[in-house]
Order: structure tokens, then C-alpha cells, then sequence
């Protein structure tokens, strides 16, 4: 693999060919299991933990969101007006 300022890695080449309504499915999607089994087994360390876990999926998700491919095809636009 090779590595320099627009290469990405395989796991967001694989998020990228999916459609913004699958995107919005994998970050809610695991939280919604979570907080089903929070409601099934009750409030006990597995459920807490995968809580947390799902919530940082969550919001790792929502942070990377301007780094799509769209927004990331603008940067390098811009970056090459400019050089």
C-alpha cells in the first residue's frame, strides 16, 4: 500500500462506496442495538460498555463526516488553485 498526502486506507475506501444512507446507518445502528439490549438485559457492565463503545463509534462517525470523498475532492481542488 501506498502511502503520501491522498492516499486512503482500505476501511474508509469501503465507507466511501456506500450510500449516505448506509453511512448514517452505520453510526446509528449500532447504538440503537446497544440501547435495545440495555432495555432487554438491563443496566449491567456488557450493556454500559457497548454503550460507550457505540456512542464513540457515533461520534467518531459524526466527526469524519467532512472528510467524505465530496468534501475531500474541494480540499484538493482548492489546494491546487493555490499551487
Amino acid at each position: 500500500m501506498t502511502t503520501g498526502p491522498y492516499t486512503t486506507p482500505v476501511v474508509l475506501s469501503l465507507l466511501e462506496a456506500l450510500s449516505p444512507h448506509a453511512r448514517v446507518a452505520t453510526a446509528i445502528l449500532p447504538f440503537v442495538v446497544a440501547l435495545v439490549l440495555r432495555a432487554l438485559l438491563g443496566g449491567n457492565r456488557l450493556t454500559r460498555t457497548l454503550i460507550t463503545a457505540c456512542t464513540l463509534w457515533f461520534v467518531v462517525n459524526v466527526l469524519m463526516a467532512p472528510y467524505s470523498v465530496r468534501m475531500r475532492q474541494d480540499i484538493h481542488e482548492l489546494q491546487s488553485m493555490f499551487h
